[in-house]
């Protein structure tokens, strides 16, 4: 048996009963998407775990994108009352 899952010891009657229980509790509607957002975050979780410091500097070393500066307002000129 897979040695980090060993301490689960799930048949495959435990197994599909887990899912049976996450259909009724979520919905079918939900399931793929919280099965994508599942993945997603093990990935963030074993690319951090890693240290894939690479692709942090090359995310760091990307130049930005400079926002058009907005057009310089000239002064208000005050009417003075005399």
């Amino acid at each position: 048996m897979y040695a980090p899952l060993a301490f689960l010891n799930l048949g495959p009657w435990e197994i599909f009963f887990i899912l049976g229980l996450a259909l009724l509790l979520f919905g079918g509607k939900r399931l793929p998407s919280l099965a994508k957002d599942l993945g997603d975050g093990i990935r963030q979780f074993r690319k951090s775990l890693s240290g894939d410091a690479e692709s942090e500097s090359a995310k760091i070393q990307e130049p930005e994108t400079k926002q058009p500066a907005a057009p310089a307002s000239s002064p208000k000129k005050s009417k003075k009352s005399a």
